[in-house]
């Protein structure tokens, strides 16, 4: 095993650089080269084909038959030039990952006996792929094989090349037979209709020439680039995606000095080669840098309408790992890789934007679009306040546990940072009591808009401790895990934001009436959010034991492990949100939980017995022989009557080491009974608290044993690789 160890390391370092040779083209002559955007179907579909297309996607009717009909024979004319020989309805299924079947774009003519290019638009809009086996939370059976897929026209179709294959994607959604979501896709268009629709009202009293309004999304991944070698050298970061054990090196982030710094060229070419080829698809990469572990990266994407981001950041992450691979690299996705130093986040950058081009969230020096903003930045503090469990549900995984609170990512006390300048402007707000007005008065100057700050980017710090900051035009999640589908957090905020829309809109109709200014009715609203909301608003350091403390007098939910955060989504509260609105019914959402549920159990079993085998079969018969080892040389001292100090020493090691086996020994097997009354359990809640709280409990004890004898065995003999070679060697 060792010897394992040792050649992934000569591997690792000996790894030439794959040259990626610049081009002369900007990346402006290559964006979306593999896209099947609009600029492409307003050149090979016609205007009256083109033009209901679009109605049929601002709208969200279905398409007709004859607009398919044409998309496709358009589509797989422009797909044929350039080499494409398959296609599949990509999409993506509750594993958090994406799905995809190949069909060629043949079939046979019986009549003719010869095969003949063939795609329709029954094939572009709906396909049985059965794909029994994806995870339902018990909305169907195995045996029950049909679950379809519907094209999302409003995500363009894409070309995905790989080692000179080239299959063409359509984004779809994914559907049982009796119609029910199994994907992230088809609850998130939902999300996406009803905020639209609840923030057109609520413009409507601002500016009646908004017709549509969308959510955007920049999302930031965070990443590790581990060498394959190594990674390969190591079941844990294999079967896990993290490192179960592994003692802190003494040089880790503490320096700083990965952080913001010269990218290693290897790495940098790797960046390059996954940039080219997601800005072909499409994708507004613009950020690169080192993060602040050691070995840690960031890719970071412009702002694009949310269902849109949603795919490009699934599709992003997928072709990272495939360009990784090209490199001789293993991208790492799990929020918690390596202890003792930072884990891995997405940060969710979303916003609201209107089809005049205005940012709903953004400042002007305009008092009246002040009031609009203040009108929209409140209402989301009030969604988060009252929904924040539902917030943090949408956040919960296995893998997030590990960072979540670890002093690098925010804790899971959900509060809102908004800056000094906008706190001092709601409390201002806040202490008017009424507003009288005469003729000739300037209202905005009255109800304090005109002092709000017009740049607010300027006005306050960020606050990187906060897991959900105001961050200038936007509002910054950054509580998200890196291996999330973005889907799942913006589902949840989407609609906790239209609803609040909606409360307002109904409130407002009635207050309104009362009041000459429409203005003043506004601002009675907002006065009431927040003197609600108060409590959610932190401006401090969210990494202190005192605002533990504080988040606890004020009321706020610290849900630490996934199986109770998950609660919050089968309140009556939530089922009542989901359900009325139309986003889940209570089958898919219970059936949802259920699911998530299993992952958590799932991901907590396997490593567990990765910990057990690990411990057992790699480290145990290490740490023997290496015991035996000292025993010979003392038995060997003491035949030659040698009096000497290192025999006291080597006498305490093996004492040491003796009882770290036997504690390794009584853990494991203590583990294993634990994993086995677990598995008694029928409900699935139940068994995935007594997983978190009885085996997980285990992770850490026999983690402590195990790096004490990485520290005491010769390093000649440890067979798994270090932190400071995975790390390091890059």
């Amino acid at each position: 095993m060792a010897i394992q160890r040792f050649k992934a390391i000569e591997h690792a370092q000996n790894r030439p650089n794959i040259t990626i040779e610049p081009g002369n083209e900007k990346i402006s002559d290559f964006f979306g080269l593999h896209v099947f955007d609009d600029s492409k179907m307003r050149a090979t579909l016609s205007s009256d084909i083109y033009e209901r297309l679009q109605l049929a996607i601002l709208k969200g009717t279905v398409i007709e038959p004859d607009v398919a009909d044409s998309v496709a024979a358009a589509m797989k004319s422009w797909a044929l030039g350039k080499g494409v020989t398959h296609y599949t309805h990509w999409f993506q299924p509750l594993t958090g990952t994406t799905a995809e079947r190949h069909d060629a774009f043949f079939d046979l003519d019986h009549a003719r006996g010869e095969f003949i290019e063939k795609f329709k638009g029954n094939e572009l809009a709906q396909q049985e792929p059965d794909a029994s086996s994806f995870p339902s939370g018990g909305l169907r059976s195995t045996f029950e094989a049909r679950g379809y897929t519907a094209w999302d026209a409003s995500s363009p179709a894409f070309i995905m090349e790989i080692e000179g294959s080239k299959t063409l994607c359509i984004p779809t959604i994914f559907v049982s037979y009796t119609g029910e979501a199994l994907d992230y896709k088809a609850p998130l268009l939902k999300t996406l209709h009803f905020l639209d629709k609840a923030a057109c009202d609520v413009c409507e009293i601002f500016d009646k020439d908004v017709k549509k309004v969308y959510a955007t999304l920049g999302a930031e991944q965070e990443y590790f680039l581990i060498d394959k070698a190594l990674y390969n050298a190591r079941p844990d970061l294999v079967m896990c995606g993290r490192t179960v054990f592994g003692h802190t090196p003494a040089k880790g982030q503490q320096l700083g000095d990965h952080y913001f710094g010269s990218i290693p060229p290897r790495v940098r070419a790797f960046m390059v080669d996954f940039e080219r080829e997601a800005i072909k698809l499409g994708i507004p990469v613009r950020t690169r840098h080192n993060e602040v572990a050691p070995s840690q990266y960031e890719s970071a994407s412009a702002f694009e309408e949310v269902n849109l981001a949603v795919d490009h950041n699934a599709l992003l992450m997928d072709i990272m790992e495939k360009v990784a691979e090209k490199h001789k690299f293993k991208a790492l996705f799990h929020e918690k890789p390596f202890a003792e130093i930072n884990g891995s986040g997405k940060h969710n950058n979303w916003s609201l934007a209107t089809d005049n081009g205005r940012n709903l969230l953004g400042l002007t020096t305009k008092a009246k679009e002040n009031l609009q903003f203040l009108t929209f930045f409140v209402i989301v503090i009030k969604a988060v306040h009252d929904y924040a469990d539902l917030l943090r549900a949408s956040i919960a995984s296995a893998g997030n546990d590990f960072r979540l609170g670890a002093n690098e990512a925010p804790p899971a006390i959900i509060s809102v940072y908004i800056g000094s300048e906008l706190q001092a402007a709601l409390d201002e707000l806040d202490k008017k009591s009424t507003f009288k007005f005469q003729k000739g008065d300037n209202i905005y100057m009255k109800l304090g808009i005109s002092k709000l700050p017009p740049i607010i980017l300027d006005n306050t710090d960020r606050n990187r401790t906060s897991p959900f900051a105001f961050t200038g035009n936007k509002f910054e999640f950054r509580a998200v895990g890196s291996a999330a589908n973005c889907a799942a957090p913006m589902i949840v905020l989407n609609t906790i934001v239209a609803e609040q829309l909606t409360e307002f809109k109904k409130a407002y109709d009635i207050i309104s009436q009362n009041y000459e200014k429409k203005e003043v009715a506004v601002i009675e609203i907002l006065r009431d959010y927040i003197k609600s909301s108060r409590n959610i608003l932190f401006e401090g350091d969210n990494y202190s034991e005192e605002w533990i403390k504080e988040a606890e007098k004020r009321g706020l939910s610290n849900i630490k492990s996934t199986p109770k955060a998950l609660d919050a989504y089968l309140s009556k509260k939530s089922i009542q949100l989901f359900t009325k609105n139309e986003i889940f019914t209570e089958r898919e959402l219970r059936a949802r939980i259920e699911n998530r549920l299993d992952d958590y159990i799932k991901r907590i079993q396997i490593e567990s017995r990765t910990i057990g085998d690990l411990a057992l079969n790699h480290i145990l018969p290490i740490a023997i022989n290496y015991q035996n080892k000292l025993i010979q040389n003392v038995k060997g001292l003491r035949e030659l009557n040698l009096d000497v100090e290192s025999m006291d020493s080597m006498i305490d090691s093996i004492k040491t080491i003796s009882h770290h086996i036997s504690q390794i020994q009584k853990l494991c097997e203590d583990m294993r009974l634990a994993r086995r009354d677990a598995n008694q359990i029928m409900d699935n809640r139940e068994r995935a608290i007594v997983y978190e709280e009885k085996v997980k409990s285990y992770f850490e004890l026999i983690r402590y044993h195990i790096d004490k004898l990485e520290l005491i065995i010769d390093d000649e003999d440890w067979p798994l690789p270090k932190y400071r070679e995975l790390l390091m060697i890059r």
